[in-house]
């Protein structure tokens, strides 16, 4: 599974940068403002999000093949179909199948992994999500080599093939049953934690604190990486080049403090989440506050203190709600995928009103959220175990 879900998620590191890296010939081709370029991004944190959540459902109750599959074919078709000379709305519709089709195999990828590796799985989400985070690094790069000669559609169609192949590999590949399911092959070990845990409900405190990490992680990810530039040329006077090498550090960093999860042997839990939220809070404010120049490095040990949040929080809901796994990853992926719609947004209202600097300030500042929503889950499980532990005597 391991082989398959990184090639997956390696093309979805890909799709997270296409937009952004075929923004100028897109604009060109397609007639659009900086605003219609900000929605036409927005709409494949959209779809994503759409395919997230809709998918946490099914991937508990069917079998995860064919649907993997399914997604895979939908994300090639949309690129495959995609013409330069197209319409705005008809590129709209486009760019949120794409984050459609590959939200929907985030979740099913995330919960295989969690049925698969259970208490072991924030590891194995790490190099899944690495391999992400590794695509986005690449990306800009492998876009200008497919596009060079070519218009920007090329670099659509040739990422298209690259999901087919995905769609026709999976075909040959078995996933992991959900841990729901009769036919699990650890069912009889994990039956009485299992039972205990059907009769639990999902909206719980440490469902909603888990949404709260998810918004805030994705919003500054996603806020980071567009207003990189912009923090760089008006609010320390350096090179559009600096911005976007903070861009690329950014996402090597994610990459480092990701891969730094795979070799370890004990669980890893909310206390690590808190220290992740208060490292990149304290980084980015700071460098704010300041308003030191060293972009480059500020980003680059943002992305390394907040690597771990996404694999580490996904895990978390697979442990908190093994019995709905790929359903409560789903919607915490989803909530993950609303504040990457909406953080920017508030971002850029401040950054209007108070400077790019102030703004990039308060953007650092929901590190702290996903600091204090982890503390709350640390003290949620406490009070689990204490309740457990009255129950027993």
């Amino acid at each position: 599974m391991l082989p398959l879900g990184s090639a997956a998620f390696f093309a979805l590191g890909i799709v997270l940068v296409l937009v952004g890296a075929n923004q100028a010939a897109m604009a060109r081709d397609l007639s659009m403002d900086l605003a219609a370029s900000g929605f036409l991004g927005a709409s494949l944190a959209l779809g994503l999000g759409i395919g997230v959540t809709s998918s946490g459902p099914l991937v508990d109750r069917f079998p995860r093949r064919p649907l993997f599959v399914g997604a895979c074919l939908l994300t090639a078709v949309a690129l495959l179909t995609a013409e330069s000379g197209m319409s705005y709305a008809r590129a709209l519709l486009h760019v949120t199948a794409i984050g459609a089709g590959c939200g929907f195999y985030d979740t099913l990828l995330n919960a295989a992994a969690l049925d698969r590796f259970r208490e072991r799985a924030a590891p194995a989400l790490a190099f899944l999500h690495a391999a992400a985070t590794a695509g986005a690094v690449a990306g800009p790069p492998l876009v200008a080599w497919t596009t060079a000669g070519r218009d920007w559609a090329a670099s659509f169609h040739g990422l298209g093939l690259v999901f087919a192949a995905l769609a026709f590999w999976a075909a040959f590949v078995p996933l992991p049953a959900s841990g729901s399911d009769a036919a699990h092959p650890s069912r009889e070990r994990h039956a009485p934690a299992l039972a205990a845990a059907r009769g639990k409900p999902l909206l719980t405190p440490a469902f909603f604190a888990l949404c709260a990490i998810a918004f805030a992680y994705v919003g500054v990810e996603n806020g980071l990486t567009l207003f990189a530039v912009p923090w760089a040329t008006a609010g320390l006077a350096l090179s559009e080049s600096s911005g976007r090498t903070g861009i690329s550090v950014f996402w090597l960093g994610l990459l480092l403090g990701r891969l730094a999860l795979v070799p370890q042997q004990r669980p890893l839990g909310a206390r690590l989440l808190a220290l992740c939220g208060f490292g990149g809070a304290l980084v980015v404010c700071a460098a704010s506050v300041l308003g030191r120049p060293e972009l480059v490095a500020v980003m680059g040990l943002a992305g390394l203190a907040l690597g771990p949040v996404y694999p580490v929080m996904i895990s978390l809901a697979g442990q908190r709600f093994p019995h709905a796994a790929g359903t409560a990853s789903g919607l915490v992926g989803g909530a993950g995928a609303l504040g990457g719609f909406l953080l920017p947004w508030l971002t850029g209202a401040v950054g209007d009103a108070s400077g790019v600097v102030a703004a990039v300030g308060v953007l650092g500042a929901f590190g702290l959220v996903i600091a204090g929503a982890a503390l709350a889950l640390v003290r949620n499980g406490r009070a689990i175990a204490a309740v457990a532990r009255t129950a027993g005597e």
